[in-house]
């Protein structure tokens, strides 16, 4: 969750650590912090709220330093406040720490510190904990290196560390285990981070670390040991994003700016695929027809967006391809035995790649024999390193919390995917196939038109942001959208919104049907039309305000709702592409005019590295 940043060069380090730390604070808005080592002595400088609150604080000191580290927290252990922001020093104020994820023997070891070695602790944190235990064996050792390696002995759990010392002014030690960390490569300086929209800047050649490693950093060299010690040679990861992809490029925020980027988002994931025959090239990716044919189950687990994203997936993939597929949240995959094999295609969907419910459960899949494929939009990210297969989205940097062109490319993945095995199983036919890609490559096209026209949702959000309880509905693929749509509205503008499939309505849920309760109902689904004008036509009975999303043409639901939003007419399969959109922009909208800060949404962050 949190974020983290590392510099040590020529130029000054709290310019850089503050710039790196406002490309991430995707990853936490609590608290924000720097430590740099001055004139020979450790300065801390932290403060709750986001990055703008610690440049504040700071007011015009320049820190003038050529090595420090930085961090905007996501809070676990303590509540937001000064005191409990990062970075946390040793007792002596000697060692400077910043970490990301959770000691989780942190109690036992704080325990042990204060009664063997007499530390008093400042914060609630576990942190705190790493910096001190560094701390003492620091004493002893007098090298930060050396601390690090016999502090990490001592810990249980997940986390990334980064480390400075007052005596040593020139070098700077990190270690991941099982969250995310990267060095960036530098010329006569060196940077070490969460996220790579942190060093895009400065950087496009990285180390990616990987689980247990050790890195020692200095302006010079980054040498990286694992787990025993040993040197580990690593090749260089070649970063391919634009440094201009992080930014907001006129848009009043990032999200609108990436439900925008979607066509080309879309485009790319499709087109990077596809041959000039049109052929689906999965190119790194080492699925037979022999291994296909094998295949009797498909488990796709996720979080979050990328969960809805499987829904969808399952659907698509059980109708081409006729191989049974689960969908389960990470979260509670591993803790109720899955039944797991060598037959089984295990499908994991993440944007960062470094969500650790998502690992987690991929790990416990490939313990049992599963193979292992995943659907990321970092390149390098865990999920991906981790797989056997990958399948990414190429969706560029996604900056706003909630999720909006990657779950569109994740769709577009599971279309393809589903696809591409149809047709080495024989499910289905070439000329379906073809029909199906022509299709797919049209809706970049069609999604650019539909955004050209927005202003009729804006106008429904002015009239409808008041509402403190929503209802989303739908049948088939537009029940699995309609949780996204659910997701969205209440992620960044906080009402109380629920998803069920229509045809659940009369199951409970219409019992709080009453004048004026809004819904959202999806129509999308052509064979389902009918239906759908029937569910919609019990809850305005019990006088619901009904705002319908559906194809152009299919205008008899229109006569039975008080909104509507009409998307361009695509085939039932692909309908998802489009009107999940529509529903990102109302929530958008929505949160605007309730005054909600839409990237950065109370208690969430960006990607999930704790349990």
């Amino acid at each position: 969750m949190c974020g983290i940043v590392g510099y040590i060069g020529k130029d000054n380090a709290k310019d850089v650590i503050i710039d790196g730390l406002k490309k991430l604070e995707y990853r936490g808005y609590d608290s924000a912090g720097i430590a740099v080592v001055r004139d020979g002595i450790l300065e801390i400088k932290k403060h709750v709220g986001g990055i703008e609150n610690l440049e504040n604080f700071i007011d015009g000191d320049n820190m003038e330093s050529h090595v420090g580290i930085g961090h905007t927290r996501w809070a676990t252990h303590g509540a937001p406040s000064d005191i409990n922001a990062h970075p946390h020093a040793s007792q002596d104020n000697t060692i400077a720490v910043v970490h990301n994820g959770i000691i989780e023997n942190y109690q036992e070891l704080k325990q042990e510190l204060i009664k063997e070695h007499g530390i008093n602790f400042k914060s609630e944190t576990d942190t705190e904990v790493i910096a001190q235990l560094i701390g003492v064996i620091y004493r002893e050792k007098k090298d930060l290196t050396e601390s690090v390696f016999a502090a990490v002995e001592k810990m249980r759990g997940a986390y990334a560390i980064v480390a400075i010392a007052q005596e040593e002014p020139d070098k700077i030690v990190a270690v991941r285990k099982d969250a995310p960390l990267i060095v960036g490569l530098g010329r006569g300086s060196n940077f070490v981070a969460s996220d790579i929209p942190a060093l895009l800047k400065y950087v496009k050649e990285i180390y990616l670390i990987e689980n247990n490693e050790t890195v020692l950093i200095t302006a010079d060299e980054v040498k990286i040991f694992d787990e025993n010690r040993n040197p580990v040679n690593r090749e260089v990861f070649h970063v391919t994003w634009d440094a201009d992809a992080a930014e907001k490029e006129g848009y009043e925020h990032f999200m609108l700016k990436e439900i925008f980027e979607q066509p080309k988002g879309l485009s790319e994931t499709l087109n990077r695929r596809l041959d000039a025959d049109g052929r689906i090239n999965l190119e790194g990716i080492t699925l037979t027809k022999e291994q296909i044919e094998k295949i009797d189950k498909i488990y796709i687990v996720a979080c979050g967006t990328a969960y809805h994203a499987g829904l969808v997936g399952k659907y698509i993939i059980e109708k081409i391809v006729r191989i049974p597929v689960e969908v389960d949240v990470a979260s509670e995959f591993r803790y109720r035995e899955p039944l797991i094999d060598e037959k089984t295609l295990f499908i994991a969907i993440s944007q960062s790649g470094e969500t650790l419910d998502t690992l987690e459960a991929l790990r416990e899949a490939k313990s049992r024999g599963a193979r292992v494929l995943s659907v990321v939009n970092v390149v390098g990210s865990s999920v991906s390193r981790e797989s056997d297969d990958v399948f990414y989205t190429w969706a560029g940097p996604e900056i706003a919390v909630a999720s909006t062109k990657a779950y569109t490319t994740q769709l577009m993945c599971m279309y393809m995917l589903a696809l591409y095995m149809g047709l080495e199983k024989g499910s289905i036919e070439m000329e379906y196939y073809d029909k199906f890609i022509e299709d797919l490559k049209n809706i970049p096209a069609k999604l650019e038109g539909f955004l050209k026209n927005t202003g009729n949702i804006e106008a429904m959000a002015k009239r409808l942001y008041n509402k403190e309880q929503v209802f989303f509905i739908g049948r088939g693929l537009d029940s699995a959208v309609s949780y996204e749509g659910s997701l969205k509205l209440k992620e960044i503008s906080y009402i109380n919104s629920f998803a069920i499939a229509a045809g659940e309505l009369k199951h409970g849920t219409i019992a709080l049907m009453e004048p004026g309760t809004l819904v959202i109902a999806l129509a999308c689904q052509d064979f389902l039309y009918e239906k759908m004008v029937s569910n919609i036509q019990e809850i305005k009975a019990r006088g619901a305000y009904v705002l319908a999303v559906a194809k152009e043409g299919n205008d008899a639901v229109s006569e039975q709702c008080d909104d509507m939003i009409y998307i361009p007419d695509v085939r039932d399969e692909i309908a998802p592409l489009l009107s999940v959109v529509p529903l990102q922009l109302l929530s958008y909208y929505v949160a605007k005019e309730r005054g909600c800060d839409i990237d950065k949404p109370k208690n969430l962050a960006k990607s999930v590295t704790v349990e």
